[in-house]
């Protein structure tokens, strides 16, 4: 059955603005119409994105939403601006698909789930990494039990420094949430999903020691971490750690997780794909080892088909009206964790997640 093609409107078309184009591009019975931006170099990303393509712009995303013409949107935006098109959008009455974070604080995602639960709203958040197929087949294996109960759950990111922006918005605490929020929040989604429970406590070391200290910005010298190390015990005493590092071009895999039950190991590796299992009956010669790909990707973008895979998710949930499966919980609590996370290390003491969820 043929489905009737769904209208896209993209809020924000910077780097993720133009990588969701590119990927509902390549998704059948979809049409993205119209995106909006303050900057006119992003519009113009988007329209050499597009190669051509009809395409209406706006610089003021409530002109975009004025149309009424939109099946969906997607929200990428600067972090710091979430919370007002957010509010937009709910009144507006669209289904939207928010890039991570949700919000830059607790007090506002708070926010935006009481006005979106009043107005019944569909928002999906964009926390795509538990989309990546060798995360995905990582995920599997712990949900099926071969691993045992599992105790121990690891993410590593050793990877390049925050990419520039449009304003430097993110090179500022106050515009990103700070890096534990706007770059991990991803990661302590999925270590929470993975542990099965939610977070109870944090504690965390970081600092801003390589990365952007002879940057200026109207006098301002940028305040982001460039490294951490952040312990996280579940309410199932299941402990999650994140091993962050953004001066660490030198890797051969940017991103290892490494998931460990009473029976058996699983290990993921990014960008080989490599997905490893190995039981403890087993020892080494027990280990076997994997490529984990995904054959519906049709693009692979720059998350590893995790983005695509997500809009599949996203616009099945807006053609059936299904809850989404990431949801204002799963934003919410991710967030919260970062908070806590940039917390400890600002105070230098472990931080109850009850403190950060008080307000």
């Amino acid at each position: 059955m043929a489905f009737t093609s769904l209208r896209v409107g993209i809020i924000g078309t910077g780097m993720m603005g133009c990588e969701h184009l590119k990927n509902l591009a390549a998704i059948d019975d979809v049409e993205v119409v119209a995106v909006s931006d303050l900057a006119p170099t992003s519009l113009e990303w988007a329209r050499l994105v597009t190669e051509g393509a009809a395409l209406d712009t706006y610089e003021d995303h409530r002109d975009l939403l004025a149309r009424g013409d939109l099946d969906a949107v997607v929200i990428a935006s600067p972090n710091m601006t979430h919370e007002a098109v957010l509010f937009d959008v709910i009144d507006a009455g669209i289904p939207c698909l928010v890039e991570k974070p949700l919000c830059t604080t607790v007090a506002a995602c708070r926010r935006v789930v009481e006005a979106a639960e009043a107005a019944g709203s569909l928002i999906w958040v964009g926390l795509e990494y538990r989309y990546m197929p060798p995360i995905a087949r990582v995920i599997e294996h712990a949900r099926s039990g071969e691993l045992g109960a599992i105790h121990m759950v690891a993410m590593r990111e050793h990877r390049f420094p925050f990419l520039p922006k449009v304003g430097d918005w993110n090179r500022f605490n106050e515009n990103t949430g700070g890096t534990l929020v706007e770059k991990c929040c991803h990661f302590f989604d999925l270590l929470g999903l993975i542990a099965g429970a939610p977070a109870a406590r944090v504690m965390a070391s970081g600092g801003r020691d390589v990365n952007h200290l002879d940057e200026h910005y109207d006098g301002r010298t940028p305040d982001i971490l460039d490294n951490a190390l952040v312990i996280i015990e579940y309410a199932n005493d299941v402990r999650g750690s994140l091993d962050l590092c953004m001066f660490a071009e030198g890797s051969e895999n940017q991103e290892e997780l490494s998931v460990v039950g009473d029976l058996a190991k699983a290990e993921a590796f990014l960008p080989s794909g490599v997905v490893r299992v190995g039981r403890r009956d087993g020892w080494r010669a027990g280990v076997t080892s994997s490529v984990a790909t995904d054959d519906r990707v049709a693009h692979e973008g720059l998350h590893h088909g995790s983005s695509y895979l997500e809009l599949l998710a996203f616009l099945s949930a807006v053609r059936s009206g299904a809850a989404p499966a990431v949801g204002l919980a799963e934003g919410l609590a991710s967030v919260a964790v970062g908070i806590a996370a940039q917390r400890s290390i600002a105070e230098g003491r472990v931080v109850e997640l009850a403190e950060v969820l008080g307000g």
